[in-house]
């Protein structure tokens, strides 16, 4: 994909914005959440285990065309549970009445919605502008051509102040990139692209600087200026920045202390009996009161809360009910609805395509990174000296055996973490509509196609014309083309068992254990297996690869020697006789079965655990 800097003017930028800009009310009134605790072990009492613990009990309020709401409470209060429940993004059993100028959630609302998480969820080793290109790319619709698209993520970046850093990697732990008001700049614009009428911001301001936090919070601002509604979570935000919300909403262990204009939040707690003894941060006040904390050491922490709870609900809900019914919101509505939905802004080959290169620019680093190819190349070199010119048949046989059982275990392992480590990225972009997970899938088995093969290729290579194994072609193309076949197996077995799995410890163990079966029926170790446990090999990668490659470098008939004076026959030799020289049609239908059947219970594992457009 070309990434060439377009030039365009403010006025454009802004005439892009437009498009899709329309006003969008947020009302909540008596939203209830509950969830079922996990329970563990057996023993425990049946009636326990079937009572809920409610996280919300009944919050009202609403967020208006050009407003800022902000929700404050301390760590547990349910700020997070109700942000993801007001973008629609909430599992469980969530109740009342949250609507979207008046309509309750639908899939044609993500269209003006805009929702960003906490962690900033980003591929590393791409660069700024590439993230909000590609981003660009998957989110607008198909209506926008190519270069219109790329001109509209130049105009995020330009507004976000990412002009400098548009060519910086976005990096990671271990990676050095751009900073971390930087990262959480990117992520809003990632948001942004689509002209969100409704934008969610999920502690916007965690572990930044106080000069970084004030420049998103004023980015935000300008946005609601625009005439936007931003919700957001934050934790304790400077005074500077508190007197900047237009609403706040204070949560106390899931119930409403308060909620009104930023403004008045000080004077409404001083009218109730609670003044701060002197001047300080209202945000910090405002935290010590949802835990109880008064300047009287001798008042009871949870009588405080209650105190606050029920002078909510007799000083404040009417006025907040009130306030809600005078929002109409119907006219707005049908703008909204107007015209035919479709859920999906492109089309499942321009999703494919996009993912495609998006894949191969950030996976080339970590399929090509240093220490893969050196561990590789000294492998390589390692079997060259050990197998130099080798003529002795136990020998080869050997080094067939190390062929299979290291490509093998190689790109399982390489594979069986991708999908757990890609989780939080799949489903922070299907939760937004982005993509098919078809498309997804698809384009990430593509990706991986060239990369995975390049290195045993590589091996083969460098170890087959050193270590005495026929140097004819026919030989050495079959051997290469048996081992890249094993490697495309070995990676769908990895890909499967990281889906199904989805823990990168658990996945390790459990495809550790897969693969020493695999490894012990095999026929190089055990030529006569027990037949209670002998069908594991009718299922073993590694056995059916083993089996190509002795048929790749001996015939039947061919001799050896094998005494002093004496030849014998190859297909009579131990290690060989063990797996036969015939069946070789067979050995290749079972891994193209395998090579199919992997893929599939993976993409049926990603189905599974909820990656599916919701």
């Amino acid at each position: 994909m070309e990434m060439e800097d377009i030039q365009i003017s403010q006025m454009e930028s802004a005439s892009i914005f437009k498009k899709t800009n329309l006003p969008v009310t947020l009302k909540f009134e008596n939203v209830v959440y509950k969830i079922k605790p996990k329970t563990e072990g057996m023993l425990n009492n049946s009636s326990n285990s079937e009572e809920e613990k409610i996280i919300l009990k009944g919050i009202t309020g609403l967020g208006g065309r050009g407003e800022m709401l902000a929700m404050l409470g301390p760590s547990g209060s349910g700020k997070t549970t109700l942000l993801t429940g007001l973008g629609g993004r909430l599992s469980g059993r969530l109740d009342g009445n949250i609507t979207y100028n008046g309509k309750p959630f639908k899939n044609s609302m993500k269209r003006y919605t805009g929702f960003v998480t906490q962690d900033d969820v980003l591929y590393p080793h791409l660069t700024v502008t590439e993230t909000l290109v590609f981003t660009a790319l998957l989110r607008l619709p198909k209506t926008l051509s190519h270069i219109e698209k790329i001109a509209h993520a130049e105009g995020v970046i330009s507004q976000l102040g990412l002009t400098k850093c548009k060519d910086s990697i976005i990096g990671g732990p271990l990676l050095r990139g751009v900073s971390g008001g930087e990262r959480k700049r990117v992520s809003i614009g990632q948001e942004m692209l689509i002209n969100p009428s409704l934008l969610f911001l999920d502690e916007p301001t965690s572990g930044l600087d106080s000069t970084t936090a004030q420049k998103i919070v004023s980015t935000l601002w300008d946005l609601v200026n625009g005439g936007k509604t931003i919700v957001m979570t934050i934790h304790q935000p400077s005074s500077r920045l508190f007197y900047m919300f237009h609403k706040v909403l204070l949560l106390s262990e899931g119930n409403p202390l308060y909620f009104g204009r930023g403004e008045d939040v000080m004077g409404y707690f001083s009218r109730i009996g609670y003044s701060p003894l002197v001047a300080m941060n209202p945000s910090d006040f405002l935290l010590d009161l949802a835990n109880g904390i008064v300047d009287d050491p001798q008042e009871d922490q949870a009588s405080i809360k209650q105190t606050l709870v029920s002078a909510f609900k007799n000083n404040l809900l009417d006025g907040v009910k009130e306030e809600l019914r005078k929002y109409d919101d119907s006219q707005v509505h049908d703008k909204l609805q107007k015209g035919k939905f479709n859920q999906w802004a492109n089309s499942w080959w321009k999703q494919s395509a996009v993912l495609f290169r998006r894949g191969m620019k950030e996976r080339k680093h970590d399929s090509f990174s240093v220490l893969k190819v050196g561990q590789v190349i000294a492998v390589s070199i390692l079997c060259a000296l050990l197998w130099w010119r080798s003529s002795e048949i136990q020998d080869q046989i050997g080094l067939l055996f190390f062929y299979s059982q290291f490509w093998s275990f190689y790109p399982l392992f390489q594979a069986i973490f991708t999908f757990p480590q890609e989780r939080m990225m799949l489903e922070k972009e299907r939760s937004s509509g982005m993509y098919r997970l078809s498309s997804y899938f698809m384009s990430r088995i593509i990706v991986d196609l060239p990369m995975e093969l390049v290195l045993p290729s590589v091996f083969v290579i460098i170890t087959y014309w050193t270590t005495g194994l026929k140097p004819f072609a026919l030989n050495f193309f079959s051997t290469l083309f048996t081992l890249l076949f094993s490697v495309l197996v070995s990676q769908g077995l990895g890909l499967a068992l990281g889906a199904l799995v989805m823990d990168q410890k658990s996945a390790t163990v459990l495809g550790s254990v897969i693969m020493l079966s695999f490894t012990l029926v095999g026929g190089y170790f055990v030529h006569h297996v027990p037949i209670f446990i002998s069908w594991i090999k009718y299922i073993s990668v590694c056995q059916y690869t083993f089996k190509l490659l002795v048929g790749a470098q001996f015939q039947a008939g061919e001799t050896y020697t094998c005494g002093i004076n004496a030849t014998c026959y190859v297909q009579d030799s131990p290690a060989i006789k063990a797996v036969g020289l015939g069946d070789t049609a067979i050995s290749i239908v079972a891994l193209a079965i395998m090579l199919v059947a992997y893929r599939f219970l993976a993409y049926l594992a990603l189905v599974r655990i909820g990656v599916t457009k919701k």
